[in-house]
């Protein structure tokens, strides 16, 4: 059997009391203090994860943009150095292998930042599609030169700002900055980005350091309420924002058209992997789609229940998330239902089948929650 793998902060987390599970091969801190408690800091204060699971890859050379620009659905060259966006890397059917962040760091010069289950694949099409480019572009990975901590909530401006410079408070939304006194490669990088729906930041760091400044931001921000965050309340706080979850929301048999993310699918930047699918599918339409819904009775529905319509017994179909929102005080949840009858609006009333018992539903717009427009 193989051993999970642990990022460089596990000692800060057992010293923290975290509870440990696995997580994509590694053995990751799913709570502290528990769920609840992290998930309510990062809506009202700032709580802090460790994400170091997640891949970097770096692309660059003078054909990096072309070799980007063919591999995934969003317009990488409306990126100026210093900004960054979500994208995916397609199937040609056009549906998920990954989801990604992509960092414009200059034009020939781009970090992309992806899920760990997928870092192997993604890493393997990317150097296969640079062997294609004659020597155009290098990619490397990056991810064990990289650590990574977010620090998320309405408080977490001040506190990184003050760690690691006042020129991150007055970053935009998928804007960063680069820490060019470091002399290494792995150079610090500042982002505004997160994954929980609140104001936040994720910052990259050489692994020696990360200790000393995961260290530096507990005491920063322990006036103000910040506390550690596992994975656990991570996956609340994205699924109360709406955010979809690869690999269980989106996957090879989603599209980015099902899963309501039209918005990364540039179409006329040019030619990419699963433009041809996606064009027929936007001019026949969706057989499924993924949708919010909300628990009216008592009961969670899970990742594999099964949700119907309640007046198009058609329109149903597995629930892909689903878990109590601390900040709405219920139970919420996401389910990729057959629409070839029609989208079901929101205030649909629907069930959802929990252990042989039918729990009552109703279909709801996404995102769940949205965060006060003060701040950003």
């Amino acid at each position: 059997m193989t051993r999970a793998l642990r990022t460089v902060l596990y000692r800060c987390h057992v010293e923290s009391g975290a509870r440990f599970g696995p997580f994509a091969g590694y053995e990751m801190p799913i709570q502290y203090q528990g769920v609840l408690a992290e998930h309510r800091a990062v809506r009202e204060r700032a709580g802090m994860f460790d994400v170091s699971h997640m891949g970097e890859i770096r692309v660059r050379g003078p054909r990096a943009l072309s070799l980007l620009q063919g591999l995934t659905p969003n317009d990488v060259g409306a990126l100026a150095p210093g900004r960054a966006h979500y994208s995916a890397l397609l199937t040609e059917r056009g549906t998920f292998i990954d989801d990604l962040l992509v960092y414009c760091l200059d034009p020939e010069d781009y970090l992309l930042v992806v899920n760990a289950a997928s870092r192997e694949r993604d890493l393997e099409l990317l150097q296969r599609a640079a062997e294609a480019e004659d020597g155009g572009v290098r990619v490397d990975d990056q991810s064990d030169e990289t650590a990574l901590i977010a620090v998320q909530g309405p408080r977490a401006a001040e506190i990184v700002s003050d760690v690691v410079g006042a020129a991150a408070a007055d970053l935009r939304y998928y804007s960063f900055l680069r820490d060019h006194s470091a002399e290494d490669e792995a150079q610090r990088l500042v982002s505004r980005t997160g994954y929980t729906g609140e104001d936040g930041f994720e910052i990259y760091t050489p692994p020696e350091r990360a200790e000393d400044l995961w260290a530096a931001f507990l005491e920063r921000g322990r006036d103000v309420g910040l506390i550690p965050a596992g994975l656990g309340a991570r996956d609340t706080l994205r699924l109360e924002a709406g955010m979809m979850l690869c690999g269980q929301d989106i996957d090879e048999e989603t599209t980015p058209l099902e899963a309501g993310l039209s918005w990364i699918v540039k179409w006329k930047k040019g030619d990419f992997i699963g433009r041809d699918a996606l064009a027929r599918q936007r001019e026949r339409g969706c057989r499924h789609r993924l949708v919010g819904f909300e628990v009216e009775g008592r009961g969670i529905a899970r990742h594999g229940h099964r949700l119907t319509v309640r007046n198009a017994p058609d329109c149903a179909g597995p629930v892909t998330s689903g878990a109590f929102a601390p900040t709405l005080g219920r139970a919420i949840g996401i389910a990729r239902v057959d629409c070839g009858g029609g989208l079901p609006a929101p205030g649909s009333a629907a069930s959802v089948t929990v252990r042989g018992r039918e729990i009552d539903c109703r279909i709801v717009k996404l995102p769940f929650y949205r965060r006060p427009k003060a701040g950003v």
